[in-house]
């Protein structure tokens, strides 16, 4: 859990979120360990949005139309 989080993939900064919020609605963490743990947290969910907007960049660069040409970019939509 104590691997810089640059060196995460979106994968494993994920479930190591997943991790920590698990560990925070228990409520058994002592104060210091919980803010720690927060700490990280938010850390972790700002690298997995970075990673997200990264990844949205990305398919929006590569559209192409029905000839394999790049296309307009067009903003991309999650559904």
């Amino acid at each position: 859990m104590d691997r810089p989080i640059e060196d995460l993939t979106f994968e494993d900064a994920l479930r190591e979120l997943e991790t920590i919020v698990s560990q925070l609605e228990t409520g058994t963490a002592p104060l210091d360990e919980a803010i720690r743990l927060y700490e990280r947290g938010d850390r972790l969910r700002r690298r997995c949005a970075e990673r997200l907007d990264a990844a949205q960049a990305r398919i929006e660069a590569i559209r192409l139309d029905a000839e394999g040409r790049p296309a307009a970019v067009q903003p991309f939509a999650a559904s």
